[in-house]
């Protein structure tokens, strides 16, 4: 089995043979990977994510290269309804197709929590379409919690690990992600019905500001703290006490935004100005798929293993 806490940036960077029966990973939008990152992944089929529409109004969103975030944005800001859906199976089998004859032989297709949404469901209704092996893994997660199994997945892939080896390097990182975030209304995931045991919640909502996590693949509470100064106080000490958990391996973090990035600057820069240099630090906004649940302001603090 390949080196499982190899950093995955290092190996995109290794030359990259022709493809010849290799194993693609495929994804959704909802893992959160960072713009830049994506940037820098060779145009050699290896990683396909596919997109998730987003509609607010009458008017649908979502399309590969489209940039939702501004349009969810004002919406959000208007109070205007907005809903979400996932990818339809015919637009995995397409992705799955692609990948195929691109010269791959299997695919590894890792998704957003199916107890949050349907995009499990139509991968695997996918897979039964096409004539390769799909392994299809469902996160129990969203965000980078997702993305950090996403980008160990492809570097196992591009190491050479076969299929079963892929999935079991991304279930470890799976397993070892943590997700922590603050929202400053519960109102959005309410909408959604995406609230979870949080539900629990809403008598009070008007009175708290929450904290929440993922858990069990549903959106769970943490605690309930007064005002928004003292919850983000208490996110950023709860982040730190996972991090210190994971002193025995190297850590990476990811900060998550919408509508508020310096905050979640300020945020990181703190979490690693206490964590050392060791810890690989991004920031990113929130999906627009998850901000659509989330509303503006939401602040997200993931926690994972190199």
């Amino acid at each position: 089995m390949p080196e499982q806490t190899a950093d995955p940036r290092r190996l995109l960077q290794r030359p990259l043979s022709a493809v010849s029966g290799g194993v693609a990973v495929v994804t959704d939008a909802a893992a959160g990977l960072p713009p830049e990152w994506l940037a820098g992944m060779p145009d050699d089929g290896r990683l396909a994510v596919v997109p998730m529409p987003v509609m607010v109004g009458e008017d649908i969103h979502g399309e590969a290269g489209e940039d939702v975030s501004q349009p969810v944005a004002l919406a959000l800001a208007a109070g205007r309804s907005i809903r979400t859906s996932r990818p339809s199976p015919r637009r995995l089998e397409a992705t799955y197709r692609a990948a195929q004859e691109a010269g791959y032989s299997a695919i590894v297709s890792i998704h957003l929590s199916g107890a949050l949404s349907g995009t499990v469901e139509s991968a695997r209704l996918a897979a039964g379409q096409v004539g390769l092996p799909v392994h299809v893994l469902d996160s129990r997660t969203v965000g980078m919690a997702q993305g950090f199994a996403v980008q160990a997945a492809v570097a196992a892939a591009v190491a050479g690990a076969d299929a079963d080896d892929v999935v079991a390097v991304a279930q470890q990182h799976l397993d070892a992600a943590r997700i922590l975030f603050y929202v400053p209304t519960l109102e959005q995931l309410r909408r959604g019905g995406r609230i979870g045991t949080a539900a629990t919640w809403l008598g009070t909502v008007f009175a708290v500001k929450p904290l929440l996590c993922v858990r069990d693949g549903l959106v769970a509470p943490l605690e309930r703290v007064r005002t928004a100064a003292k919850a983000l106080a208490r996110l950023e000490e709860l982040a730190r006490t996972e991090l210190a958990g994971k002193a025995s391996a190297p850590a990476r973090l990811a900060v998550h935004h919408f509508g508020n990035e310096q905050q979640a600057r300020d945020v990181a820069d703190r979490l690693a100005a206490g964590a050392g240099e060791a810890v690989d630090v991004s920031v990113s906004a929130l999906p627009p798929v998850l901000a659509a649940h989330t509303g503006l302001g939401v602040l997200a603090v993931v926690i994972g293993t190199a």
